[in-house]
């Protein structure tokens, strides 16, 4: 069902040349890294399974791609909330609007877990952050070493943002695996959720193997994560208009202002990967232009 593998194309930013690999277009409902962390539950049959339980935010791109999920497998799903906005109950919209449509039941219990459950319930960490997700991120790691023999590109760097890092994790794991003498390939991340130390945290519960992990770089200013950053929205306008894609306001920005502000990573051919997420944007983005309506383009940026 999924369009694999995704295409790598060559894009610019500030004149600084970098590969694309655009996970955005693989499938328009498992859009960017859910459809690699949720992969292995697409390709193999749960005959016990009647329902789904997940938990996270209101907002949550894997919650959306849960419900698809659910509903293809005629599951019922359930996902649990510290807290939805007043706002939001009463005007839905982005991912929350899409998976209430696809059948999913929200509930709000603060500080609640949902973990005892029988055999016929599929549990699946917030984020999708266990070792089922290895499954796809492997396949991911495999298209991108046969794009890297193909292009005849010794040293590689990869760079892509991080809420629970599963994604950063499984994927230099399997690129370390098998590599050809003399090949090098380094991932390289930055923390979204919480801080560096809270993302090694993750890391090490997938993985008590610390060669196996990411490189994790920093911005040297603290980032709230879904707080609105005059920086984040002036670099995703900047990304629009220089690149021509469209690119998540949550992760992307923090991303890329993270990336640029270690440039010694472009020294070596660079592969951004763009996770998707874009649904999210229905409800970030009119948030950004209501608070900075006077950034309008390139004259701004």
């Amino acid at each position: 069902m999924f369009q694999l593998p995704s295409p790598i194309e060559i894009r610019s930013i500030n004149d600084i040349t970098f590969y694309l690999k655009r996970e955005d277009l693989i499938d328009s409902e498992f859009s960017g890294n859910k459809a690699r962390k949720f992969y292995y539950f697409l390709q193999n049959d749960f005959p016990h399974i009647q329902k789904l339980v997940s938990y996270g935010s209101a907002q949550s791109n894997a919650m959306y791609s849960l419900s698809v999920l659910a509903k293809i497998r005629g599951w019922k799903f359930e996902y649990f909330v510290d807290h939805v906005a007043d706002y939001l109950k009463n005007n839905p919209h982005g991912n929350y609007k899409a998976a209430l449509d696809n059948g999913m039941k929200i509930i709000e219990k603060v500080g609640l877990i949902p973990r005892d459950y029988s055999e016929e319930v599929l549990f699946i960490e917030e984020g999708g952050r266990q070792i089922e997700a290895g499954y796809g991120i492997k396949l991911l790691a495999q298209e991108i070493k046969n794009w890297q023999k193909e292009q005849g590109i010794v040293e590689l760097n990869i760079f892509l943002p991080s809420g629970t890092g599963t994604t950063a994790l499984f994927l230099q794991k399997n690129l370390l695996k098998g590599q050809p003498q003399g090949i090098a390939t380094t991932v390289y991340t930055c923390a979204c959720v919480g801080d560096s130390i809270y993302l090694k945290k993750q890391f090490l519960d997938l993985e008590k193997d610390e060669t196996m992990h990411p490189t994790i770089l920093s911005l040297d200013k603290k980032h709230h994560f879904g707080k609105l950053y005059k920086e984040n929205y002036k670099i995703w306008l900047k990304l629009q208009e220089q690149t021509g894609v469209i690119f998540d306001l949550l992760y992307d920005p923090l991303g890329w202002r993270t990336l640029l502000a270690h440039p010694k990573v472009f020294d070596k051919p660079t592969l951004y990967i763009h996770q998707g997420g874009v649904l999210g944007n229905e409800s970030m983005l009119p948030r950004y232009e209501r608070k900075y309506e006077d950034i309008e383009g390139s004259g701004d940026l």
